[in-house]
């Protein structure tokens, strides 16, 4: 029954790697569940206490650099926030100047002003996000090469 002690301790790593997501602990829980199989194999605790030792060596050298890369490798990036509002089209709905202005973007009304080298912008004009400063939409003339 001293196995019980083994598979005990490789639940509470489990747990701590939950908390940690860092692959360190699991693979000492895999050392312990090795150990757990020494116990039932009717190993001495010396043997047990190697078999835990080589195993969760093993495991930390062998197993964890490949599972940390794939799993940092990611997916593609995906914008968000105000990061994602870049290049999107808005109307203005009161005129945007190099200070103030109004433009509906997806649905929400932003504050506004035109970009450096842009005209001021009248009511109704069709503009492209350059960039977010802060609350603040950064907008350009929409043209026919801008939309292509």
């Amino acid at each position: 029954m001293e196995w019980l002690w083994w598979v005990g301790a490789a639940l509470i790593l489990g747990l701590i790697e939950i908390t940690t997501l860092d692959f360190v602990f699991i693979m000492f829980a895999g050392g312990a569940l090795a150990a757990a199989g020494a116990n039932a194999a009717g190993q001495p605790l010396w043997v047990q206490v190697i078999v835990f030792a080589v195993v969760s060596t093993i495991l930390l050298l062998t197993v964890r650099p490949p599972l940390k890369r794939y799993l940092s490798k990611g997916g593609p990036e995906t914008l968000t926030n105000a990061e994602a509002h870049v290049g999107r089209t808005a109307s203005v709905v009161e005129d945007v100047t190099e200070v103030s202005g109004l433009v509906k973007l997806m649905g929400e009304v932003w504050t506004a002003r035109v970009a450096e080298g842009s005209p001021p912008l009248p009511e109704g004009t069709t503009v492209q996000v350059v960039r977010i400063d802060g609350a603040t939409a950064v907008v350009a003339p929409k043209s026919a090469d801008r939309s292509a």
